[in-house]
């Protein structure tokens, strides 16, 4: 005789990605069980990861709906303007830049930067308060079976299973990849550089990105004088960089972060990302579904990575919840298909654009700098063209999930 299921949902991975997934599909009604092999306690250290996440509006508006945003107060830093130049507009070489104001499209902030280990605590906060969520972490997941239910076999010998399983645990998936789904993708040979840089003068919510030949060096603002650094480079002159004292380090930096906030210096831990592509070639197989890095990894060139994840959590807990109140099987394959459809164009599109300004931007070729000098200066010029980058960057337009509209799931 075959028991039901322990829970509706399996996810595998507890991160930025797999806790909203949990809180959406819990508000749907589902129950859920997040299996994560990360302590949650390593996950908020502030050692642990010294990045932060652009997250759009329509992600602001989901976070708010799951009841993640009340856990964030004092963390939150509005991003009012965008400036993106040519890294020789700092020299005078060219008059082009591009200037991004959130008064054009609205009252509301581009979207707002916040630390990624805030975001982990304060979904942490919310998924203890959801009685629907079970969360099992430090827990690993040695493997996975899927038949009548999706069942993981877990580190400790137990056995945990679910009408379907998330895969939500990275871009090196383990779940995906013992599924058989194959990625494509390719090495940029760059590496991304972190670190918290304090200033002397107020930032005004202005998030700046000059384009170097070595890759994009962008400015982040961040909650009081402070900004995230995040800082591309051919991955031989990153090491080089990441191998320099403080003082040295320190020095580089200003030839590039320049003195228009004053007084500056790093602070705190440096930290370094590789940077590459990858794509899920499919989504979904019965009772299995990747969101987030599991399914696309992009370049982090607009910071777009984490609101993709989070468009994944939208549409998937949409799709999951709208065939259990229809009383459908929700890890079939024709239900998935829904989910798959909805979200892989969206992804396999950005991923390529951002892999195309990447490769735009990150050279010192003069005619191309030509070219792309000359469409900054165009597409500032025409007001239409700006704010439709603003509202699609603040994920605002196409076919929105009910949660990306603030709505509940």
């Amino acid at each position: 005789m075959t028991h039901g299921p322990d829970s509706d949902i399996l996810i595998a991975g507890g991160g930025l990605s797999g806790l909203p997934l949990a809180l959406a599909c819990a508000q749907g009604g589902l129950s859920v069980t997040v299996v994560d092999a990360l302590d949650p306690a390593t996950a908020t250290d502030a050692k642990f990861d010294g990045r932060v996440s652009a997250i759009a509006l329509a992600s602001c508006r989901m976070l708010e709906q799951l009841g993640v945003t009340q856990h964030l107060e004092g963390q939150m830093q509005p991003i009012n303007d965008i400036m993106v130049t040519d890294g020789r507009v700092r020299e005078g070489a060219s008059p082009f830049f591009l200037h991004f104001d959130h008064r054009e499209i609205g009252n509301e902030p581009l979207g707002n930067l916040i630390e990624n280990r805030h975001i982990r605590i304060a979904l942490q906060k919310a998924v203890a308060a959801e009685p629907l969520i079970r969360l099992l972490a430090p827990q690993s997941v040695t493997r996975l079976d899927y038949g009548a239910q999706a069942v993981a076999t877990l580190g400790n010998g137990e056995t945990v299973s679910a009408r379907l399983c998330f895969a939500a645990d990275g871009r090196n998936s383990p779940a995906r990849d013992a599924a058989g789904l194959q990625t494509i993708g390719w090495d940029y040979g760059q590496t991304g550089i972190v670190s918290t840089v304090e200033h002397e003068l107020p930032h005004e919510g202005v998030a700046q990105e000059y384009f170097l030949p070595g890759g994009p060096f962008a400015i982040l603002p961040m909650v009081g004088n402070r900004s995230s650094l995040v800082w591309t480079e051919k991955t031989e002159d990153a090491k080089a960089i990441l191998a320099l004292d403080d003082a040295a380090f320190a020095d580089e930096m200003r030839a590039r972060f320049g003195d228009y906030l004053g007084a500056c210096a790093p602070v705190g831990p440096r930290w370094s990302y590789p940077l590459t592509l990858q794509l899920a070639r499919d989504y979904i197989r019965p009772r299995l579904a990747l969101i987030g890095d599991a399914a696309h990894g992009i370049h982090p060139i607009a910071g777009q990575g984490l609101n993709l994840g989070l468009r994944d959590v939208a549409a998937a807990a949409e799709v999951v919840v709208d065939a259990a109140r229809l009383g459908l099987d929700i890890g079939a394959l024709d239900v998935l298909e829904r989910y798959q459809r909805w979200r892989r164009f969206d992804n396999v599109a950005l991923s390529l654009l951002m892999d195309g300004l990447n490769r735009l931007f990150s050279n010192d070729i003069g005619p191309v700098r030509l070219a792309r000098d000359l469409g900054l200066g165009v597409v500032s010029r025409i007001g239409p063209a700006r704010r439709f980058f603003m509202r699609h960057a603040g994920g605002v337009v196409g076919d929105l999930p009910r949660l990306l509209r603030g709505e509940a799931v």
